[in-house]
């Protein structure tokens, strides 16, 4: 149950750190697991909990962010819990208006059309204020995991956010987010450079507020190549993982692992394995061993199961994670999907791949 049992950052004391000495680059006994959106709508107890819901309210109820977090770690032996939350929290805090449609999916009332637009943004953003309720949600949960496994926090990266600003909502080409980073470079960097400032402020509350590893989704990297990327993209996630690090320095903080996930960038996997973070997250359509060969000794790797390969028979995802131990070898790595969990998902699955992760990765580490 998601209640304070404990005094407020007395957190109990961590069981399972598998998860934490992955990402850190040291031995662990079986290769640790999570999944993207493992808190989601292929668990019929979540759409229990959200169905008299909005959305975003939900996202705003401590209690039920909380609920929604626990859900996958009753059924499922996963190694780390990630808060539920939305990466579109951090534009409703620069003051845009974000609303989900059933079968539309997040929509903007009124997305950025003209550089002028930027001008209607909080130029200043007090994350406490605006986003202490995810704040509340990780310091809530923290406590209720009773140190079962980490907690895991996130943000969307600059780019991406950007991305939906302007699309407002999903969009098959990005063409009028991309159309600016054309027409108006110094604008769209001045956007970037404020959506980092603020996502700095609000990785560094998570971990505050409780959190123990931190990921940053740069979920649209795949529009980009690799000058745009190299451009727009990667500075600002360079820049934020060096601020987290030293803000958390400042402020005395835990030195949380950071993972960077860019899906469809294998044209930065060097980059960013160079770009501050202790993992990095790959997608399906990348080789582990050419991951292995552009990201080095020094970072571990995270990923990065075919999300759809969880549509197969048991066995068959069994054989297919053994073959990804085989790939990426046992260290340094943490199994997770090349992307999120689909609604429509059996939950036997998710746990068939989880097991044959523990107990593959047991096996070959035996032998």
């Amino acid at each position: 149950t998601c209640s304070f049992s404990h005094s407020p950052k007395g957190f109990p004391k961590l069981k399972n750190d598998t998860f934490l000495r992955a990402a850190r680059g040291e031995e662990t006994e079986h290769t640790p697991v999570w999944c993207m959106r493992q808190a989601g709508r292929y668990l019929p107890e979540f759409r229990e909990t959200r169905a008299a819901q909005d959305f975003f309210a939900t996202c705003r109820s401590p209690k039920l962010c909380c609920e929604l977090t626990l859900q996958p770690l009753r059924r499922f032996p996963l190694d780390a819990a990630i808060i539920f939350s939305d990466i579109l929290v951090v534009p409703q805090a620069l003051g845009m208006e974000v609303v989900m449609v059933p079968g539309k999916g997040p929509t903007f009332t009124e997305p950025l059309k003209e550089v002028e637009d930027l001008l209607k943004l909080r130029q200043k953003v007090d994350v406490t204020a605006e986003l202490g309720y995810v704040f509340q949600a990780i310091t809530l949960t923290r406590h209720s995991l009773e140190g079962r496994v980490p907690l895991i926090g996130f943000s969307g990266a600059p780019w991406t956010l950007m991305s939906y600003m302007i699309e407002g909502g999903g969009s098959s080409t990005m063409a009028k987010a991309k159309s600016w980073l054309y027409r108006h470079p110094e604008a769209s960097h001045q956007l970037l450079r404020l959506l980092a400032d603020v996502i700095i402020d609000y990785l560094v509350g998570q971990v505050a507020a409780g959190a123990q590893a931190l990921q940053l989704f740069e979920s649209h990297a795949g529009h980009l190549g690799p000058e745009q990327f190299q451009e727009f993209a990667l500075p600002y996630i360079r820049d934020i993982a060096q601020a987290v690090k030293s803000k958390l320095k400042e402020e005395a903080l835990p030195l949380v692992p950071m993972i960077i996930f860019a899906k469809d960038a294998h044209y930065a996997l060097s980059d960013l394995a160079h770009a501050g973070y202790e993992v990095v997250g790959l997608d399906w359509t990348i080789r582990p061993q050419e991951a292995r060969a552009q990201t080095g000794k020094d970072v571990t790797l995270q990923g990065n199961l075919d999300p759809c390969a969880l549509y197969a028979p048991k066995e068959k995802i069994g054989e297919l994670v053994k073959k990804m131990l085989e790939a990426f070898g046992t260290q340094r790595y943490i199994a997770n999907l090349g992307h999120g969990l689909y609604p429509d998902m059996n939950p036997e699955n998710v746990g068939a791949f989880v097991e044959a992760v523990h107990a593959h990765s047991r096996h070959i580490n035996k032998h």
